[in-house]
């Protein structure tokens, strides 16, 4: 596995969601989380430096975490949701990993993106 990135794109207003900070982690056995990289999104709602250069990331269970709330506020907007956790499970020789998020301030989607 190479990398995992992200693209937020802000459904309400209809573009990409920009300045969204997010978090990657990666689970063990245990259910303990260790940071592997964090970021914001850019004006394209993307990003794409989560996990170090030249790193390959060992299969596994991984979380994003999405600060939704900081980004709300930014734009004077009450939402439900403050933050956005979504964890899914990595396997080798699956290639690069993109996990975008659609979301509202009431509601969300995720899936695994190409």
């Amino acid at each position: 596995m190479s990398a995992i990135t992200t693209h937020v794109l802000d459904t309400a207003r209809g573009g990409p969601a920009a300045g969204v900070p997010v978090v990657l982690e990666r689970g063990d056995a245990s259910d303990v989380w260790q940071l592997v990289g964090r970021g914001e999104t850019d004006d394209d709602g993307r990003l794409r430096t989560l996990s170090p250069a030249d790193t390959e990331l060992p299969p596994g269970v991984y979380r994003l975490i999405f600060d939704t709330r900081k980004y709300f506020e930014a734009l004077g907007i009450s939402s439900f949701y403050p933050r956005i956790v979504v964890v899914f499970e990595t396997s080798a020789n699956q290639g690069d990993f993109h996990v975008p998020l659609l979301l509202n301030p009431f509601g969300y989607t995720t899936y695994r993106g190409s």
